[in-house]
């Protein structure tokens, strides 16, 4: 056999060759998360325990996913001294990295992080390979920036209608400023063309008539026909429902009208709800026929409504009548209103009839047949100062968190009144002493809820009962220090600006962080798959939820052990808010309720912009327990601020249905 040795020789100095090349080094371009990676749940660990400085290593990693996840965690964190590192990952060549890293920035509220965010954004982009972090841009400039940058933002005109992520981006940005109370004639101006155009994305408008119908000092008014055309034209719930409320600032007989009529040709009932919300404070006259018959309307929550408005917008002449129509068979909450509508709109002057309005309510509450009714009761009453007497002698026999809130709450009403020293003449010095004794007995006793609510009451209160309560602010004190951290944090900090306010201090918005003391369990986690489901059984019907492990890690977990622990087992729907919220889980069902515990609040990158989302109730960053809500329709306004772990995938018409005292029968979690 001939042996090649050329050829051999060739072989042998190639191989030689390929040796000496370094492997060229993998890179990596994709953003993943799965749960059961170590190094993602570090990343998780450390967010959890706030331990941002061991976050900052993973900025630098190889690997974009944790560059992407250690950037989010900022988010919820809110660590501004992470604004010059987060700058670094606003010009990574992983688009998804950029995106976190300007969503984290805007998450921090620092203006120093305008500059930077604009400097980062992609002029230039023709490639259209950074849209969606130039967007979150944007909106994240509208978190941050002085109002001064408003009019950067209103003033690009260059979007056409199909770049759906850049208009999302400007019109979040301009609502941003607006709910931070920065806004401008030419924001205002771009809004309103935003809406009243049919040709760009619903996403867009929808952020649009959310401005419109929310941001407080704007003046809309020249727009009442343009408003009322695209209201009527509307086809779009999520639209029509925010749109009914900036019809709403426009007090003229159009704006008026084309409420009413839509009312009257609409199926939705948030959109009813909206309308009676839009109608506060237009000409009785010209509304009161259409409100008076929502008074009938078999879904509650407009009946509810309808009776609010009485309240709220009830003048003298009809108060009689309020009383009359509350002895007509209807629910117990609508009757209620109507004799809360009475009592508030009736002249001084008719006396007789305010003892027969006040004598029904003292009927009612010893007739009522559930904890949530008699505490409706106990509130409504504080309208007339004279059933004082009454509520304090309930003060021993009262069973339920809820009914003991409700008559502290009731209380102040009474001592709130501006005409309390008309109301009680001669009097009023012996009913200023029952009233402090009584807020000062609720300290002593040490109930969460009476105390939250009676620290409002304090916050803010007259010269005469501050003077009667000055040398009890020891006792004040003792019962805040009393506490039971971090279970009763709401209650601290309000008792706190109760005592601000007594001992004279500028009233301070900050707020108590409880310390880390509930880790997230991981092994628990690893079994939560991107299926899996909570499913709520209430009074009303079954919610299953789809639950969202990669948005909020600690959030399902902790939801998870409760469930499983059946600890929801029982409890009620304690608020139910119409076209907002419902919302449940409080151990008390007042609303003040915990365990000895707290969880961290988890705001990636999400959106309220659907009805149905789960989120946890909150206090404030970081004091999440065991109370959730459910959303009605979108509500942006609480984007980036409450966690969302979940959505409801079944069951939405429970969710609609459901009324203040409805009860969870149990949680089943399908894996």
């Amino acid at each position: 056999m001939t042996v090649n040795f050329k050829y051999i020789f060739f072989l042998l100095l190639s191989a030689i060759l390929v040796q000496c090349v370094p492997p060229e080094e993998v890179v990596l371009t994709e953003v993943t998360r799965d749960l059961r990676d170590s190094t993602l749940q570090e990343i998780i660990r450390y967010q959890d325990e706030q331990k941002t400085a061991e976050l900052y290593p993973f900025f630098r990693d190889k690997d974009p996913s944790y560059r992407y996840a250690a950037a989010m965690a900022f988010g919820s964190t809110k660590d501004k001294t992470a604004l010059d590192s987060l700058a670094l990952l606003l010009k990574d060549a992983i688009p998804e990295v950029r995106v976190a890293a300007a969503y984290a920035i805007g998450q921090l509220g620092d203006e120093r992080g305008a500059n930077i965010l604009m400097g980062a954004f992609e002029q230039y982009d023709t490639a259209r390979q950074f849209v969606k972090s130039n967007g979150i841009i944007l909106e994240a400039v509208g978190k941050c920036a002085p109002k001064e940058t408003l009019s950067l933002l209103t003033g690009i005109s260059t979007y056409k209608a199909t770049d759906t992520l850049l208009l999302k981006g400007q019109a979040y940005g301009i609502y941003r400023f607006a709910m931070r109370k920065m806004v401008s004639p030419e924001g205002t101006s771009k809004m309103l063309a935003f809406v009243n155009n049919p040709l760009y994305p619903p996403s867009v408008r929808m952020i649009a008539a959310n401005y419109l119908g929310r941001a407080a000092d704007i003046d809309i008014s020249a727009n009442a026909q343009s408003l009322s055309e695209t209201l009527a034209t509307e086809s779009d719930a999520k639209i029509k429902i925010p749109l009914a409320l900036a019809l709403g600032k426009i007090k003229t007989p159009i704006a008026t009208s084309a409420l009413l009529k839509q009312f009257n040709q609409a199926t939705d009932y948030r959109i009813k709800v909206n309308i009676i919300r839009a109608l506060n404070g237009a000409n009785y006259d010209s509304v009161s026929a259409t409100i008076l018959t929502a008074l009938d309307d078999p879904n509650l929550k407009i009946a509810q409504m309808a009776a609010q408005f009485l309240i709220n917008n009830g003048n003298a002449r009809q108060a009689a009548s309020y009383y009359r129509m509350s002895k007509v068979e209807r629910p117990w909450q609508v009757q209620l209103a109507l004799l809360e509508a009475a009592n508030r709109n009736l002249p001084p002057y008719m006396v007789d009839t305010k003892g027969g309005i006040n004598a029904s309510l003292r009927k009612r509450y010893l007739s009522a047949q559930s904890a949530t009714e008699k505490a409706a009761v106990l509130k409504a009453m504080g309208d007339f100062g004279w059933n004082y007497s009454f509520m304090l002698d309930q003060t021993p026999n009262l069973p339920t968190a809820v009914e003991k809130s409700s008559l502290v709450s009731g209380v102040g009403r009474i001592i709130a009144n501006p005409d309390f020293d008309k109301v009680f003449g001669v009097s009023r010095r012996r009913v200023t002493r029952d009233l402090s004794g009584f807020l000062l007995e609720v300290f002593k006793n040490g109930d969460v809820g009476s105390m939250a609510v009676a620290a409002d009451i304090l916050n803010g209160i007259n010269d005469n009962f501050k003077t009667a309560l000055q040398d009890s602010l020891p006792i004040i004190i003792t019962a805040q220090q009393n506490l039971n951290l971090p279970a009763a944090t709401e209650t601290y900090d309000k008792i706190q600006n109760a005592i601000n306010f007594f001992q004279g201090k500028t009233p301070s918005t900050k707020q108590t962080i409880p310390a880390f003391n509930h880790p997230i369990d991981f092994n628990l986690l690893q079994r939560v798959t991107s299926s899996a489901a909570a499913v709520i059984q209430t009074t009303k019907g079954k919610i299953r939820v789809s639950l969202s492990p990669l948005l909020a890690p600690g959030t399902v977990t902790n939801f998870i052990q409760l469930a499983e622990s059946e600890f929801f087992k029982d409890k009620s729907f304690h608020r139910v808010v119409p076209n907002f919220v419902i919302q449940g889980g409080c151990p008390r069902g007042d609303g003040y309720g915990s365990l000895p515990y707290s969880i961290r609040s988890e705001l990636p990158l999400a959106y309220y912009d659907e009805a149905g989302y789960i989120g946890m109730a909150s206090a404030g960053n970081h004091t999440e327990g065991t109370q959730f809500f459910i959303t009605h329709s979108p509500t942006p306004h609480l984007d980036g601020g409450y966690t969302i772990f979940g959505k409801v995938t079944e069951g939405m018409e429970a969710v609609h249905q459901m009324e203040a005292g409805d009860n969870i029968l149990s949680v089943a979690i399908r894996y």
